[in-house]
């Protein structure tokens, strides 16, 4: 009986040791004592995403937090985000960083982390119509004028053309998006789609009644105009956000320079960007198939600046990736201290071949 007990005080003992051994979350802190912070991505597959991750790795080294860095495999699986977002709200964070792929998908964890008192800070496209209180602030860009740069720019080179367009022979600007769903894409599709808008009503002899804005729904709004004839702004959005996808949306674009006589192409994001030299040869065969056709970009990455340094397309628009995922992790870090946040614009801005290598610039082309 003796050497029963024994060996089951043992027993107890193993067991509370391995236990206490397991890594805890208890009051948004590990075992290690540090302040967990969560940050729920829209992804990790493109490289505007590792450079994200890289600035919060940065932050979280500075501040000391323990941080976990997640998103889906793309940027459609919206339910694999919300599980993230369900997983790390288990392990008791001090605060989140969050990039929504779809608000609507999310408004039951925000009002939970508000009853708790977590702080949740939006970046990247933030986290649009969140319930009141529930985002602290936000780190991200100002999708819309940073798209309005790029119409802004495509416009100096097209004016001439779009000028000469009449109802027999109309002309067409094509704005890629990859989905319908995310604010940051919303806003990208909607800022180049007004510049343009504007640019053309104000600077060249068309009116609104001349101009149709068509496509995809979620891009056409009801003040736009839908019924001119001479100057056509069509809204693209492919099947999902997969290159397969982007790229047979491109393909069909081009398909329809000629007949369609596109002007210009604007991809709001890499996805778009990727399916479009996909569908070029990397660019390659826009001189010579599609000439004239003037593309601009957003975001970076090895191909595209290939083809801004090729002069396949007029340009691109930076973000400045590595800000956003500093800036997440640090608001939120002050946040979780009490300390006051606001909304923090990270900047964008134009690029191509003649000023890429710029030192204000080339920090923020990835590759």
């Amino acid at each position: 009986m003796k050497i029963s007990k024994r060996i089951g005080i043992v027993l107890i003992v193993l067991v509370l040791f391995t236990v206490l051994a397991l890594p805890t979350f208890a009051a948004g802190q590990k075992d290690d004592g540090k302040p967990y912070i969560a940050v729920v991505s829209k992804g990790e597959q493109h490289d505007f995403w590792q450079q994200v991750k890289l600035g919060a790795k940065d932050a979280a080294a500075k501040y000391e937090v323990d941080m976990t860095f997640e998103g889906p495999a793309s940027e459609s699986d919206v339910q694999d985000q919300v599980d993230m977002l369900n997983n790390a709200m288990a392990k008791n964070p001090v605060a989140i960083a969050l990039a929504a792929l779809n608000t609507d998908s999310v408004i039951d964890q925000l009002q939970a982390t508000k009853d708790k008192g977590i702080p949740v800070i939006g970046f990247d496209s933030g986290v649009p119509n969140a319930p009141s209180g529930s985002i602290y602030a936000n780190a991200s860009t100002d999708n819309f004028n940073a798209a309005g740069l790029a119409a802004e720019k495509m416009f100096a080179v097209i004016k001439g053309d779009i000028e000469k367009a009449t109802t027999a022979n109309p002309v067409t600007i094509v704005v890629m998006n990859q989905d319908a769903a995310g604010e940051s894409l919303l806003s990208r599709g909607k800022g180049f789609r007004d510049t343009m808008l504007d640019l053309i009503i104000s600077t060249t002899s068309m009116s609104a009644k001349d101009i149709q804005v068509t496509g995809n729904t979620a891009y056409v709004d009801s003040k736009n105009p839908t019924s001119g004839d001479k100057v056509i702004i069509y809204m693209v959005v492919p099947a999902s956000a997969s290159m397969t996808d982007t790229t047979a949306a491109a393909t069909a674009v081009l398909n329809r320079v000629e007949s369609d006589n596109v002007l210009g192409v604007f991809c709001s994001n890499e996805a778009t960007v990727k399916g479009l030299l996909a569908a070029t040869n990397d660019g390659a065969d826009m001189p010579s198939k599609y000439p004239g056709l003037v593309a601009i970009g957003f975001d970076a990455g090895a191909a595209q600046k290939g083809a801004v340094r090729n002069e396949y397309f007029l340009g691109s628009i930076t973000q400045d990736p590595y800000s956003i995922g500093y800036l997440a992790v640090e608001l939120a870090y002050k946040a979780y201290k009490g300390e006051s946040v606001a909304d923090v614009d990270t900047g964008a801005k134009f690029y191509d071949k003649d000023n890429m290598d710029d030192a204000d610039i080339k920090g923020l082309l990835y590759d």
